[in-house]
Formats: C-alpha cells, sequence, structure tokens
C-alpha cells in the first residue's frame, strides 16, 4: 500500500522548471495579469503528464489578427483562431537545449470563447496552454481515436490543476 502510494505522487509530480519564454506581443493582454502564472502551471503539468523529453518553449500572447495572418499563412485558414503550435524541428546540436516550439495564443478568441462557454478565462488560458503543449508533445486530434486520447489526457492534466473538463457544456450557473 505505501509503494502503490509513493509511485502515484512520483507520478504526479510537476517538473522543477519547465523553460519557458513568454512573448506578450499585444497589449490586450495586459487585463490578464495572472496570465503568466496560469501558462506557466499548465506547462508544468502538461510536462509532467507525458512520456516525452521536456525542453524549452516559448508562448506567444498575440491578438486575433496575427494570430490570423499565422493561421492563413501556416494552414491555409483565413481567419483567427485560439492557439496555434509549431513544434522545433529536432535539433541534434551536442550540448544545445532541447527546443519543443512556439505556443501562440489570441487574446480576443480566448477571451470570447471563456465569455461563449461561461468560463473564467484563466480556466480557458490553461486549456489553450496545455492543448498547445501536447501538440509540440507529438499528440494530435486528426483521427477520432488521437482526439479522444487528447482529450482524456488533457482533462486529466487540468483536473490536477483543478479545471474542470472543458468538453462538457457550461449552463451559464457558474
Amino acid at each position: 500500500m505505501t509503494q502503490k502510494k509513493t509511485k502515484m505522487r512520483r507520478r504526479l509530480s510537476v517538473p522543477q522548471a519547465v523553460p519557458i519564454d513568454i512573448i506578450v506581443e499585444s497589449p490586450k493582454w495586459a487585463a490578464q495579469r495572472s496570465a503568466k502564472a496560469v501558462l506557466r502551471q499548465a506547462i508544468a503539468a502538461a510536462a509532467a503528464a507525458v512520456p516525452r523529453p521536456t525542453g524549452e518553449l516559448s508562448v506567444v500572447l498575440t491578438d486575433d489578427a496575427a494570430i490570423r495572418t499565422l493561421n492563413r499563412t501556416w494552414r491555409g485558414k483565413d481567419q483567427p483562431t485560439n492557439v496555434l503550435s509549431f513544434p522545433a524541428p529536432d535539433s541534434r546540436i551536442r550540448g544545445a537545449p532541447r527546443q519543443l516550439g512556439d505556443i501562440v495564443i489570441a487574446y480576443e478568441t480566448t477571451t470570447r470563447e471563456a465569455l461563449a462557454e461561461h468560463k473564467p478565462f484563466r480556466h480557458h488560458l490553461a486549456h489553450l496552454a496545455v492543448h498547445g503543449f501536447l501538440h509540440l508533445a507529438g499528440y494530435d486530434h486528426e483521427a477520432d481515436k488521437d482526439a479522444e486520447a487528447m482529450e482524456r489526457l488533457e482533462v486529466a492534466i487540468l483536473a490536477r490543476l483543478k479545471v474542470p473538463n472543458p468538453y462538457i457544456a457550461r449552463d451559464g450557473k457558474g
């Protein structure tokens, strides 16, 4: 029994530090003073949950106009989106830190979705950070089976952060 508890604690531990460079490109993010802390906690929890090596990553906090340009350029979709992930190519340079990639999050879309889904902004931001990180770690949701696995993992990570399941519809009373 004691051994089982110890294993559980180890599995649930959060890495001491996931090197994250947070770049605030849009002044609109100034309204969300806790955004950086939310991002760091969410990404640390996601990193602890995946069996992949960790590495450095960047999070860019931008606006709808900038993310729309990225979405059009890289995905052929001429519309803003909430989050985009750009995995770094594998680098085999000896001694250089491993680069995971970049996560880009748009303020207006994130705000609009949180309001529409009756969620606290910080909960939705945590979800987008976890989602973006999982893409950097190699997860995707192109096939139904992969989407279900990714969603289950997202829900488990968010539960550790005390964020309710983002895939359950909210009734607006919370």
